[in-house]
């Protein structure tokens, strides 16, 4: 018997479900308006975990368009000097910036917390 039809295949009643959007739908934040900066608590996180023991401070629980996050990323990266991205609603910048990034956030004025080691 030839190898290739030999394989083993499985289905289910709603059929193949690799073919089909499994995204989660976006907070109600990321689809209309940002909130305003009053009306956020942001938090900053030290992440080093799966980036070859490179640090990276992360910018978290910001409800913001995604024009408005790329934005906000543009200008704290200008502010380190570092590069960064923003992965999922949460901005990463390159390096150890969290008492930077709280000032200039706090000049933005949102309400910032550290946490992490």
């Amino acid at each position: 018997m030839n190898r290739n039809n030999a394989r083993t295949v499985w289905s289910s009643d709603q059929g193949d479900l690799r073919k089909k959007d499994l995204t989660p739908a976006p907070s109600p934040g990321r689809r209309g308006a940002s909130l305003p900066p009053q009306q956020q608590i942001v938090y900053l996180h030290r992440d080093k975990s799966g980036r070859g023991g490179k640090v990276v401070t992360l910018v978290k629980n910001l409800i913001l368009t995604e024009d408005d996050l790329k934005s906000l990323a543009k200008t704290l990266k200008q502010e380190c000097g570092s590069g960064g991205t923003v992965k999922d609603g949460v901005i990463e910048i390159q390096g150890e910036h969290r008492e930077r990034i709280a000032a200039v956030l706090g000049r933005l004025g949102y309400r910032v917390k550290i946490a992490g080691g």
